[in-house]
């Protein structure tokens, strides 16, 4: 059965098709040596890094204006460097040299002087067609190069992407990890008194801009998760009182119900190449875990036991899946094969844990963990070892990956009569940052990179 549903969401330019019509921005016609390779580098790797001190001048409004526009794309951009706490955006009113003639090397000693390390100069300039051309380049200050150079040609309703997409070469540039900015969120919106709250889907950019409603809010949903190889989303429907696996697609609004279970089911997710989903479905009084081919509709059951298993998640490469079960009594942290041979315990530390999420890089899991009433975000290595903490208070849960698997999401509920809202926090557990919602938020999930 496939119907249309509530408000669509469309996102017009492809990443592709944008840098199809992109071109390089080059140092030589300015007659200034090019590095080998970048001499200013992030070394994220290593403990709490230093940020990097970044001077980004306000984008010069080029031919046929764009003033406006380059604000935009200055104030898009320093934002996402500042919030990543990988860089540290210098106040203006310290510029020495007022940048006027993109096409000029800047006077590097100026820039030394106020400590930036690197530095953003850009354009902006509305072409014949109507579609705005945007140039940037980033410069080592210490070394006088050009690290990087580009140009980008769009229709004004994708600005703001423009400024997500150079902040993703910037952040690529200087730590060597791709970026993330160029993202989308789906999550729960919540609305209304707590004991009969609203909950619609909705979607936004990753910064809060751009959000759109999914769902109308006429019933529950739960649990959104991105197909990590298109723009769409499978999540849990209380239709009537009945519990459905919906598929959308996020950019026509299309939407599937894939099948009607006779129990509850929860956490639906994709597989890493997103033609399968993975989900857990009670019958009395346990749970075990399914796996579904997209294509076929076929269900395939992956545990089998008296116990609670649920909240699955594939790694990377689809060759394993990380889960939760109580099956020890307490809720705890189990891997098994994607068939679902090789069923072992990882986790042993003090506590419950529950929804387990594969980093994108595969070295990592994700959990939230309770003891004595406290919800802590951790990490643990596949392997059950290493376990870290990032952040810890009441009710944190639901942890989300960005794709560089640098970046973690999650909920936070205060108790009483406030809200859930969302969080980001680094890997090494620093620079934790609200993300903006216009009410209260829940059940965050981090697509990939847009395509």
């Amino acid at each position: 059965m496939k119907i249309i549903a509530g408000p669509h969401f469309r996102n017009s330019l492809s990443r592709r098709s944008l840098l199809a019509a992109a071109g390089g921005v080059a140092a030589g016609s300015l007659l200034l040596p090019r590095a080998a390779r970048a001499v200013l580098r992030l070394d994220v790797t290593q403990g709490r890094p230093q940020p990097i001190p970044i001077a980004i001048p306000e984008f010069l409004g080029g031919q046929g204006g764009g003033s406006d526009v380059g604000r935009l794309l200055t104030s898009v951009i320093t934002n996402n460097l500042r919030r990543s706490g990988l860089f540290l955006p210098i106040d203006p009113t310290s510029y020495i040299e007022p940048i006027q003639n993109f096409d000029a090397a800047p006077r590097f000693p100026d820039w030394r002087a106020i400590n930036a390390q690197a530095l953003v100069v850009g354009r902006v300039s509305r072409e014949g067609d109507g579609r705005f051309r945007t140039e940037f380049r980033l410069w080592d200050v210490f070394a006088g190069t050009q690290l990087h150079g580009q140009q980008y040609f769009t229709q004004p309703d994708q600005i703001r992407r423009i400024g997500h997409i150079i902040s993703d070469a910037i952040y690529q540039r200087i730590t060597g990890d791709k970026g993330y900015f160029d993202t989308k969120i789906v999550f729960v919106s919540e609305s209304g008194a707590k004991e009969r709250r609203t909950k619609r889907l909705a979607i936004m950019d990753q910064d809060g801009a751009n959000l759109r409603y999914l769902t109308r809010g006429d019933n529950l949903v739960l649990t959104p998760r991105f197909n990590p190889s298109s723009q769409e989303i499978t999540y849990m429907s209380y239709d009537q009182g009945k519990p459905q696996v919906h598929l959308m697609n996020v950019e026509t609004g299309q939407r599937e119900v894939i099948g009607d279970f006779p129990g509850m089911s929860f956490a639906p997710r994709f597989s890493p190449e997103g033609q399968r989903i993975i989900f857990s479905l009670q019958k009395e009084a346990n749970s075990n875990i399914y796996a579904m081919d997209l294509r076929s509709r076929r269900t395939t059951r992956l545990t089998d036991t008296a116990a609670i298993d649920t909240s699955p998640s594939y790694s990377p490469d689809g060759r394993a899946i990380v889960f939760e079960s109580d099956r020890g009594r307490s809720q705890q942290i189990f891997m098994m094969n994607a068939d679902g041979s090789g069923q072992k315990r990882i986790s042993f530390g003090q506590g419950s844990y529950s929804t387990p999420v594969w980093s994108p890089r595969g070295d990592v899991i994700a959990f939230t963990k309770q003891t004595s009433g406290s919800f802590a975000i951790g990490v643990m290595k596949v392997d059950g070892s290493g376990e870290r903490i990032l952040t810890e208070g009441y009710h944190n849960e639901g942890p989300t990956w960005a794709p560089n698997g640098r970046v973690l999401m999650f909920f936070r509920d205060p108790g009483g009569s406030a809200g859930p809202q969302l969080f980001t926090i680094d890997l090494t557990g620093y620079n934790e940052q609200k993300v903006p919602t216009p009410g209260y938020a829940s059940d965050p999930a981090w697509s990939a990179l847009l395509s």
